[in-house]
């Protein structure tokens, strides 16, 4: 009962994280597309800077940005600030729910390390923790002027903590807290910088002082940086469905690639927006996740001395062995009430219908099992992926043995 109503727990707070972070997300995409394309007013307007006009939903609407500050302040003045506030506490739950109540399996990788679970467990927080003290004294030196160098630095940083985070502990683990990382810089981008310097000039307009517009520029930057922080994290978040990256043994180069992909394609989009025509950045970025895709092709297992592995003696007792506790229609492993995704391998016949999946998961990486609870061994995986490259073949007259 406990495993059941963790799972609707799961679900719950998984379902309400995506939806606040589309929330967020659109809202930060909107308004560094609406920066991008103001334009300057058809007609001069005292202290307006520039003006978007868009139709949408049969409407036609008229966006006007001023230059510092308007005259005085609307009756209702709209902030953007807890879609970013809850994404990140909903983040957070699921990082404890998940991979911190579930270190054993998603967490701790007995392989990589012998630390305590406390120990990992402290090191994932303290990435964040430091991951955002370090980038905020970075945004505050004088490199903050110097944009590319200080970007250079950052991803140099995050690439650095990558590395760090797979020694440690479970790849996939290790990818969550980089974007957990990412996405404490950018809430705490809103909380600490950008919602204070807004709430300091609406202060002064309303005790009729003229507001500091130097606030609005360092909040200004580090909303530009959230943007391009964007891409990296959404390919974190759907990254657990993709084990050859994370399960690869260059996890932490593929992660910094991907990255730089997105932020390219992210940097084509704001330039596009400005009216800049740029034609190299988008084909950069994908010869960039081409040239990922052929580093981390799998590797070509050998056949046997002897011909053909047996099925029923070599490759059936190991999944039997190794599998089926977990991927079974009802799991005897604790903590499992379903089949992880939905893959059961009690049968020949289901071991044979997935057998790109065991050698996807299981030989090409680590993947699976979690943790390697299980403690699968690499000649056991070796056997799994000879099977499957000759053919993944089970005998007809032994079809249906026990």
């Amino acid at each position: 009962m406990l495993a059941h109503v963790q799972e609707w727990v799961e679900l719950l707070v998984r379902w309400f994280h995506v939806i606040v972070g589309a929330a967020w997300i659109g809202t930060s995409f909107y308004f560094n597309w609406l920066n991008n394309n103001v334009r300057p007013p058809e007609e001069a307007e005292e202290g307006v800077g520039g003006e978007v006009w868009a139709v949408h939903g049969g409407g036609f609407y008229r966006v006007v940005k001023y230059k510092e500050a308007p005259p005085s302040l609307p009756g209702t003045l709209h902030w953007f600030k807890w879609e970013a506030y809850l994404t990140w506490v909903s983040g957070v739950s699921l990082l404890f729910l998940v991979y911190y109540f579930g270190a054993d399996g998603m967490l701790i990788d007995p392989d990589k390390s012998s630390l305590s679970k406390a120990a990992v467990i402290g090191i994932g927080l303290g990435s964040l923790v430091g991951g955002w003290l370090t980038y905020d004294l970075l945004c505050k030196s004088p490199l903050r002027h110097r944009s590319a160098l200080l970007t250079a630095i950052c991803f140099t940083g995050i690439t650095a903590v990558a590395y760090g985070l797979v020694q440690v502990m479970g790849s996939r683990a290790a990818y969550i807290h980089v974007g957990a990382m990412i996405g404490t810089c950018m809430a705490a981008n809103v909380f600490f910088v950008i919602i204070p310097g807004q709430r300091a000039m609406v202060d002064a307009m309303a005790e009729g002082e003229q507001p500091d517009a130097s606030r609005g520029r360092d909040g200004a930057l580090r909303s530009l940086h959230n943007n391009y922080f964007t891409l990296p994290v959404l390919f974190i978040m759907v990254s657990s469905h993709y084990p050859m990256t994370y399960g690869h043994r260059l996890n932490w180069a593929l992660l910094a690639g991907i990255s730089l992909a997105g932020a390219c394609t992210r940097h084509w989009f704001n330039l596009r927006g400005q009216g800049h025509r740029n034609r190299w950045l988008l084909p950069v970025a994908a010869v960039l996740m081409v040239g990922l895709a052929f580093v981390s092709k799998p590797k070509t297992y050998a056949s046997p001395a002897g011909g053909n592995l047996d099925f029923y003696q070599e490759v059936y007792p190991i999944l039997q062995k190794r599998c089926v506790t977990c991927h079974a229609a009802q799991p005897t492993f604790p903590g499992y009430l379903a089949p992880p995704g939905g893959v059961i391998l009690e049968t020949p016949e289901q071991i044979k219908s997935h057998a790109a999946k065991i050698m996807q998961n299981a030989v090409n990486t680590p993947y699976m099992p979690p943790g390697n609870l299980t403690k699968i061994t690499e000649e056991e995986r070796s056997t799994l992926g000879q099977w499957v490259q000759a053919g993944a073949k089970i005998p007809k007259a032994m079809k249906h043995a026990e």
